[in-house]
């Protein structure tokens, strides 16, 4: 158990945490969310001891260790693969070199003696002689091969090395298990690896992330950091979400009695209660469902931008054909090769290749940012494109322009009231509108981007990985506004749940060859003869 007493922390003026009390037990997971700069991973950083709280304390029972999900590979660089997983159990590893270095000495006395039998009996209490299997088998659960287990880490690229400091933090069986972005460039396989990992793990996790189907999968709980403390609620992401939309609309709406409101409640439980998926997530959720009021949902203080892609006319039936398309990379091998399809009306196809390179090079020449290897398209004469690319530093290089000057570079309609209206609505509201574009954070350059998109009224939109930087309240938002669109789109991204939900098609693109589906992101990953077609396209 981790027990959080008092704990307050301020910046200055501002107040990150004011006497948060809390408790985090065995057998459960809790997903840590509050909007961006709310305090999430400073908050994780008090929990491990890296960073000290202003007042109060956080405990573990005696014998308990901590594990945590570190960020820099660097000091691993030199250290084989399988050894970095193991030094995640920080006394067993100790262990390991103590023994060594005893065994290894010439002149080994009977006090070297009796202090190697100590340590044997230590080690097989750590089930020490099953580490290199333990850690193997973590490695080879998150993609990384078996002839990589003994090369450096240096020689790993950083997608897998992300996987290694993962497989770290797991390794040992840790009773705390404090998890900072663990999906981050993780392939699908790895990620669905981790979920069941997580859903079988016994002890404590505290997990923070930008994914929600995977916080779906996984937790138990939802700690969420708001108004400087942090409220917990029984259940998945997406049942706070709707459970803290709910209050709203009651808190709005003053004319409804109490009664009413009860009776609104309990319909949004007897829904939620039918949809349990995990049998420890149910558990803990019908836990709280059973103790429910009407007062203990609580309004979100989150603001969520207003994105809504509304075509200004409707396509006619010719949108796009693309016929033998070829392109390579830098070092001329291809990227995608012959890849010909006819987009339909309406068809919001998720596009997907290894690395993202492949997708990233269909959109730039979809879009004329770069010229094909190989092949043709054609875009229909009643088509309107705009765009968001993977890399959109080129839109921001002009130090003099606000965000009003520069969002008014798009606009139809140049009155600054007009622009500060569309602004508000993507959370630039007052002088955050005349911060200059040059000096704006990743997630506000992707909303300045979406402004952009909505006021260009076209009927094909093209996004190239659109929730990168986004906090949870945009992604939702951008969710939304894709659901809702009317016309069509292309895109590619990592956050599952608005693949699954935007998709009605999937393109994947390899050097070999592509395939093309007409079915949702759910059943392209689960479905049977698409895994042994993908074997053979990459094959």
């Amino acid at each position: 158990m981790l027990n959080v007493s008092n704990v307050s922390l301020r910046f200055g003026k501002r107040v990150l945490f004011e006497e948060v009390n809390i408790k985090f037990v065995e057998g459960n997971c809790y997903g840590l969310i509050g909007a961006n700069g709310a305090g999430k991973s400073t908050f994780l950083k008090i929990l491990s001891g890296e960073l000290e709280s202003q007042t109060g304390s956080v405990s573990m029972n005696p014998g308990e260790r901590m594990s945590i999900l570190k960020q820099n590979h660097f000091e691993y660089e030199e250290v084989p693969v399988l050894q970095t997983v193991i030094m995640g159990n920080k006394r067993l590893f100790d262990i390991m070199i103590e023994k060594d270095a005893i065994y290894a000495k010439e002149d080994f006395t009977e006090e070297d003696g009796n202090r190697a039998a100590d340590l044997e009996a230590e080690f097989a209490e750590m089930n020490g002689w099953e580490a290199e299997s333990e850690a193997g088998a973590f490695l080879s659960g998150l993609g990384i091969k078996e002839d990589q287990h003994y090369s450096l880490l240096k020689e790993l690229n950083g997608a897998d090395k992300v996987k290694v400091l993962l497989a770290q933090a797991l390794f040992g069986n840790p009773d705390i298990l404090l998890l900072d972005e663990p999906t981050n460039n993780l392939d699908i396989d790895s990620i669905m690896w981790l979920e069941g990992f997580l859903q079988n793990f016994k002890n404590t996790v505290i997990v923070v992330s930008h994914d929600r189907h995977f916080l779906d999968n996984v937790c138990t709980h939802i700690a969420d950091l708001d108004f400087g403390k942090i409220q917990l609620y029984g259940g998945t992401y997406t049942f706070w979400y709707e459970s803290s939309q709910l209050a709203a609309r009651q808190r709005s709406d003053q004319n409804k009695k109490t009664e009413e409101k009860r009776k609104e409640l309990e319909e949004f439980i007897r829904r939620f209660s039918a949809n349990v998926a995990k049998s420890k997530q149910a558990t803990a959720r019908q836990k709280m469902l059973d103790k429910l009021q009407v007062d203990d949902i609580k309004p979100s203080s989150r603001k969520y931008p207003f994105i809504n892609f509304k075509p200004e006319r409707e396509a006619g039936d010719q949108l796009l054909t693309v016929e033998n398309l070829s392109a390579k990379a830098e070092d001329g091998s291809y990227l995608f090769k012959d890849v010909s399809f006819t987009l339909n009306k309406g068809d919001k196809v998720a596009f997907f290749s290894q690395g993202g390179l492949a997708v990233t090079a269909m959109f730039d020449i979809l879009m004329g940012e770069r010229k094909a290897d190989g092949g043709d398209f054609k875009w229909g004469i009643t088509t309107t494109q705009t765009y968001l690319p993977n890399d959109n530093t080129k839109y921001f290089t002009d130090g003099a322009l606000n965000l009003v000057d520069w969002l008014r570079q798009y606009s139809t309609e140049k009155d600054e009231s007009f622009i500060r209206g569309f602004l508000g609505r993507m959370l630039f509201s007052g002088d955050e509108a005349l911060k200059k574009c040059t000096v704006i954070s990743g997630g506000e350059k992707q909303r300045c981007m979406f402004s952009r998109m909505m006021l260009s009224g076209a009927n094909v939109c093209v996004f190239d990985e659109p929730t990168n930087h986004l906090d949870l309240e945009s992604i939702t938002a951008l969710n939304n506004g894709m659901v809702d669109f009317s016309g069509t789109v292309l895109f590619t991204c990592h956050d599952h749940q608005l693949t699954q939900t935007v998709a009605t098609r999937i393109i994947e693109l390899a050097p070999k060859g592509y395939l093309d589906k007409l079915m949702t992101y759910d059943d392209y990953i689960s479905d049977a003869r698409v895994k042994e077609q993908k074997k053979e396209l990459y094959g």
